[in-house]
């Protein structure tokens, strides 16, 4: 499956990504475009499911994507163990409609 661009070099990209990870992890919810959730959603569903076998190898993969520790913590002490029954589909997209200044489709992100 090729990946989304986002108009950014990969650097730029990536950093942005992380952030956006964890944020969403940090608060529930993000307020983004539909294309950047959709990036978002994807990334965020490889961490809930590393997050859920609970190893040092595991904190460790997490440490060096997530950019908060305090965030790592929460997702393997607290998310992860919510949706231990449930195999994929942590985050739900619901679409907002056009931003006003340049009419780009809004989303918002959350973990269900």
């Amino acid at each position: 499956m090729a990946k989304r661009k986002l108009g950014r070099t990969t650097d730029h990209r990536m950093s942005m990504l992380r952030g956006m990870v964890t944020y969403l992890f940090e608060n529930g919810s993000i307020e983004t475009t539909v294309t950047r959730a959709k990036e978002v959603r994807s990334l965020a569903d490889k961490m809930v499911t590393l997050a859920k076998t609970n190893t040092l190898h595991s904190k460790r993969q997490a440490l060096s994507f997530i950019t908060k520790e305090d965030v790592v913590k929460k997702l393997f002490d607290e998310i992860a163990p919510k949706y231990a029954e449930r195999n994929g589909g942590y985050t739900r997209i619901i679409k907002m409609g056009p931003r006003r200044g340049d009419a780009a489709e809004m989303a918002i992100i959350q973990l269900v």
